[in-house]
């Protein structure tokens, strides 16, 4: 099976179980509460690729897209 090149930051943050539903993921990332790489991602379709960090509420989770799979 083909690996993944990257995955959205909504879908991400619901993998990492930081937010129940898609719609609190939109909401989150929209009002500026999550940084990608150390900055603040307002897009919830950004492209996460492999060694990404995410942010959210002090929480800090490196992108790794084997573990998702």
């Amino acid at each position: 099976m083909a690996s993944m090149d990257y995955i959205k930051l909504d879908q991400f943050l619901k993998q990492m179980q930081a937010v129940s539903t898609g719609g609190q993921a939109k909401m989150m990332i929209q009002d500026g509460e999550v940084s990608v790489n150390g900055e603040v991602e307002t897009r919830r379709g950004r492209k996460l690729v492999k060694g990404d960090r995410v942010s959210l509420d002090g929480q800090v989770w490196t992108v790794d897209l084997a573990a998702l799979e």
